[in-house]
């Protein structure tokens, strides 16, 4: 089983994440053993997206630079919660023909984090057969590691 004291936290620019920051914050702040990574994971460009002379590279350092300002708003909560940055890596990556649930679990997985935290959403019943729900689909495939999940 994976080390929980691995932590995987996906993040987006939402009040949902810094709800899930504060949550991290207040449970793993004072454990130095904590290392948490925070993944920003980020959909494949529009189909319409190269009819308008775009590139994917344009595509991904537009996404990479906003993820940058989550990445840096996230410390920012970490740190009020006595988290320091020598404690954080982040990862940003597109879903590349996968969901971003595939996606969460592939870092997961790979970097063998013994926890993941993310957040719930608040979609109808309607909208989760329809789209689905990362959260979901997350706990749905958990085996050997813990999943957090923050409303």
């Amino acid at each position: 089983m994976a080390d929980w004291h691995k932590i995987l936290v996906a993040v987006d620019d939402s009040s949902l994440s810094e709800r899930v920051l504060n949550y991290v914050g207040e449970v793993v702040g004072s454990i130095d053993r904590a290392k948490i990574c925070l993944l920003h994971v980020y959909p494949e460009p529009p189909p319409y997206y190269f009819t308008e002379k775009h590139t994917l590279q344009e595509y991904q350092q537009e996404k990479e630079a906003a993820a940058r300002q989550v990445f840096n708003r996230a410390g920012q909560v970490l740190a009020g919660h006595a988290i320091a940055a020598a404690r954080i890596t982040t990862t940003c990556l597109m879903a590349t023909g996968k969901t971003f649930s595939k996606t969460i679990l592939q870092v997961q997985k790979d970097g063998e984090f013994g926890t993941v935290v993310l957040g719930k959403r608040g979609i109808s019943k309607a909208e989760e057969f329809l789209f689905g729900s990362v959260s979901n689909a997350v706990i749905r495939e958990s085996h050997d590691f813990t999943v957090w999940v923050v409303s």
